[in-house]
């Protein structure tokens, strides 16, 4: 079942609930953090992201965003702790960006959005594989992490110098030895947490989402870099990866829980 979706003007974010019913559902992604309703959860266990030993294998023009795909046969990065129960293993991360610096990330934090926003996606190691965990109300755990304008982040450049080889949807290329955890903050500690969805169709709702209150700083020309794919397969007309990002979906009564005050 493959349809027609995208971030353009006639099938974009607001069109996907057409196809994709998921999309008016009761735990969608992003929402707003408004932190005067935020709970402080004191038992919000710390996190623990363990990607010493994350083994990349490809990176990938999608169509929509790109991912840095990981060897997930074996328990090799993983994501415990926090609300989570169990072990997630890490499969790929990817980005969401906008057109200009001043938007681009899905979450926001008092209205507040990033530059961009980085999610690193796993699943639960309990259901066996991806396709079987992406089914269930626990099977995914995304580790969110917004991007701020500041400092080139050197963690972040070998992804940068690789953009060129998929420019067009569809395009692959070896990306090895890479290692994620350049992309992540020094606080690890502090983060938001509810239960949600992916952000892209068919927008399963089987996501815990952990979401990191520092952001990385990146520069202004890593982002830019980003802008410079394209949505479009080669050979059609030039249609640039910009603005694939979903806007906040309503909280429907779900509570967001802080681990920190």
């Amino acid at each position: 079942m493959s349809h027609h979706w995208g971030y353009g003007k006639h099938n974009g974010p607001e069109h996907w609930h057409k196809d994709f019913p998921n999309a008016k559902g009761d735990r969608q992604s992003p929402v707003d953090f408004d932190t005067k309703a935020v709970l402080y959860d004191p038992s919000l266990k710390p996190l623990s992201v363990r990607y010493d030993q994350a083994t990349s294998r490809r990176i990938v023009n999608n169509g929509h965003s790109f991912n840095v795909e990981f060897d997930d046969s074996q328990d090799k990065a993983v994501l415990e702790g926090g609300p989570l129960t169990g072990t997630y293993r890490l499969a790929h991360f990817h980005f969401h960006w906008g057109s200009s610096d001043g938007q681009g990330s899905e979450h926001s934090v008092d209205k507040k959005k990033y530059a961009a926003e980085l999610h690193f996606v796993h699943w639960n190691t309990k259901y066996g594989d991806f396709g079987k965990a992406v089914q269930q109300p626990d099977g995914l755990a995304v580790l969110g992490i917004f991007l701020k304008i500041g400092d080139a982040k050197p963690g972040l450049q070998k992804v940068v110098d690789a953009l060129g080889a998929i420019k067009t949807k569809g395009q692959s290329a070896d990306f090895t030895n890479f290692d994620p955890r350049g992309l992540l903050p020094q606080n690890l500690a502090s983060y938001w947490t509810y239960p949600g969805s992916l952000t892209t169709p068919p927008l399963q709702e089987s996501v815990i989402w952990i979401v990191l209150k520092e952001p990385i700083a990146v520069s202004s020309e890593q982002v830019a870099k980003f802008r410079t794919l394209s949505f479009s397969a080669g050979g059609e007309p030039e249609d640039p990866m910009v603005d694939n990002w979903r806007p906040t979906q309503p909280l429907k009564g779900r509570q967001v829980r802080a681990s920190f005050q």
